[in-house]
């Protein structure tokens, strides 16, 4: 096995966090900041309601009081259907205050899946935001005999069914005192359980303790200390659903830790629209959102052709720049150089888009294209990979201050990761969970003399940078035995100008194929270059213009992969592939039990 090993760091982190929990810096925090930003909410006729932390947190002892008078305590659950509303944080913050384990679940989830995850999660009160919501749960309540109340935001009118209550109830029972409650939590209380997409099985519920999350928030301030010395009023915009970990980290838990004033954005659609009105000086993404901004801004300048090479032109000078002096200042020339052509164009471009204030641009959850991070940061916008699960309570490796493209950073600070002989990535650290809820045998499985077991196959190059290849269980298999990544074929086919969605094929096949979906914003803008602009999405996956662009863009993919691994054929559709649907987990991963069902006949016509 080959590593990076720092234990001092470990032993450095775990003597700052030592004893203390989410709720405890919440308190601390509110006595310091008490008067600053904390959430905000868009109005529907526009302009935005504020909270302080100071209001913050005073719906939190609200809600501390109401739920513990609804009788939530010590180990109980409460699960939450609610989107990226200021609600979700006071009710899940009330929750870890009274020593209970708030418990999210993605809100697309049918009823079957909410049935399965409250009677795993044995939760006892529900907090939903409205009647969509509650009319899931109703279908299944029969179900859950564990489920003693249910609390709705935005109740539906008339009288509501029994053990149904307007959630406004559960601020009217007076306040509780915080720095009490707080000073009761204790770092193994379970702060959250966050369930996995279940991709290769049942949802697993990753319980994660105060002790986790507290280690987790250390280690991402330590990772960005020199951009922000002082992380209080730091805007994001909170988009991407609570049942994720890395939203958790980003918004919630960072909010309550350190201070970062959170714009709500309920719907990931509107995404655009709010980063125009906030200007982020942080964002996490998964990788489809920095690929339609980017995608975005190149459909635009195809209408103007001479000016699209302009540009073109000066990302490639940029890059060319940022490549050559990484690791060492940059000289006169060359700061001059990245000067003139961020005045000249690129400031106006992150302008356009919102991201003007970004100092630091998050992306993970699955593959981004070298591509897509070499022309943020051709234009000013330091955009980085993260890597990290569920069962590292989010961040594993992060180099937000020496980003290195191609890999998704160094070891974070307090971890150590090594690389198994078979190529699995492994680490240990204060942030790696406390198991599977109600599985020790999996938990055995993933946490092996004290190593979590990622299920990735990584690679670390001598200065420590962690490269994933691809996920241990989803490598392909070809029929004569070769090993093949398809997250590193999808990426370099994602790339391709037209292409917005690619699924790479090939186990127990004799070659590698790919479904690919055009671009629903690149594509009209080459129909309109090309004088079809007459077109529907449909004709022009079937258009035999379009699809020799396509192919001569998997060719020039094809040449970074052997042989073996090149893409022999391909089909082309229109339809763009959503978040939380057959072919996609509501984080953007492919699924590709999904894909080969929805493709079947497609597929097997290329191998005809």
């Amino acid at each position: 096995m080959t590593g990076l090993t720092d234990l001092a760091s470990i032993s450095d982190i775990d003597a700052a966090v030592s004893g203390t929990t989410v709720p405890q810096l919440f308190v601390d925090l509110v006595a310091r900041h008490g008067s600053g930003p904390a959430l905000h909410a868009m109005n529907e006729g526009g302009g935005w309601t504020d909270y302080t932390f100071d209001d913050y947190a005073t719906k939190v002892a609200q809600a501390a009081s109401g739920l513990s008078a609804a009788g939530l305590g010590t180990g109980d659950r409460m699960l939450l259907m609610l989107r990226n509303v200021p609600d979700f944080h006071w009710f899940d913050a009330a929750a870890q205050f009274l020593r209970a384990t708030p418990v999210s679940i993605y809100n697309s989830s049918s009823p079957e899946e909410i049935q399965y995850l409250a009677s795993h999660a044995e939760a006892e009160i529900a907090v939903l935001e409205n009647e969509h919501f509650l009319n899931g749960m109703l279908q299944v309540r029969a179900d859950l005999p564990a489920l003693k109340k249910i609390y709705v935001v935005h109740p539906p009118a008339g009288e509501l069914p029994d053990g149904v209550f307007p959630a406004s109830d559960l601020l009217m029972s007076g306040q509780a005192d915080l720095a009490v409650l707080a000073a009761t939590t204790k770092p193994d209380d379970l702060a959250t359980l966050i369930y996995t997409s279940g991709t290769t099985g049942p949802p697993k519920g990753v319980m994660i303790s105060q002790y986790n999350v507290v280690y987790a928030i250390e280690m991402l301030k330590r990772s960005l200390a020199s951009t922000f010395p002082d992380f209080t009023g730091l805007r994001t915009v909170s988009y991407l659903p609570m049942a994720h970990i890395a939203e958790r980290d980003m918004s919630h838990y960072s909010s309550m830790g350190l201070g970062y004033d959170v714009y709500c954005c309920p719907d990931p659609a509107e995404l655009t629209a709010y980063l125009k009105e906030v200007h982020p000086e942080i964002l996490f993404g998964v990788p489809r959102v920095w690929e339609k901004i980017y995608g975005g801004v190149s459909a635009a300048l195809s209408a103007d052709p001479v000016r699209k090479a302009q540009f073109d032109d000066g990302v490639a000078a940029a890059s060319a720049i940022q490549t050559a002096s990484f690791g060492r200042d940059l000289t006169d020339e060359e700061a001059g150089t990245l000067k003139f052509l961020d005045e000249a164009a690129f400031a106006n471009v992150r302008a356009l888009v919102g991201l003007d204030a970004l100092r630091v641009g998050v992306t993970g959850a699955a593959p981004i294209p070298n591509q897509i991070l070499e022309w943020f940061h051709a234009v000013g916008i330091n955009l980085t990979e993260i890597y990290g699960l569920s069962e590292t309570s989010g961040p594993l490796s992060w180099s937000p201050e020496r980003n290195k493209i191609g890999a998704v950073g160094r070891a974070c600070h307090g971890l150590e990761i090594k690389i198994a002989e078979d190529g699995e990535v492994l680490c240990r650290g204060g942030n790696v969970f406390q198991g599977y809820l109600n599985q020790p045998d999996k938990t055995a499985e993933a946490i092996i003399d004290g190593w979590f077991h990622s299920g990735d196959i990584g690679e670390l190059d001598d200065e420590g940078y962690l490269r994933i290849v691809d996920r241990k269980k989803e490598l392909i298999i070809t029929a004569g035995g070769k090993n093949i990544s398809p997250a590193n074929l999808e990426a370099e086919l994602k790339s391709i100008p037209l292409i917005g969605q690619a699924a790479a094929i090939g186990d127990n096949r004799k070659f590698v194929s790919a479904i690919l979906v055009l671009d629903p914003e690149a594509a009209p803008i080459w129909a309109e270059t090309n004088g079809k602009s007459e077109m529907s999405l449909a004709e022009l996956a079937a258009d035999p213009d379009v699809i020799a662009a396509v192919q001569a863009g998997v060719d020039l993919a094809n040449e970074k992969f052997a042989r073996v691994e090149q893409i022999k054929r391909f089909t082309l559709f229109s339809e763009e592939w959503l978040p939380d649907s057959e072919m996609l987990t509501p984080t953007s991963k492919l699924k590709r039990r999904g894909v080969n069902s929805r493709y079947a006949d497609a597929i097997e016509a290329m191998y005809d």
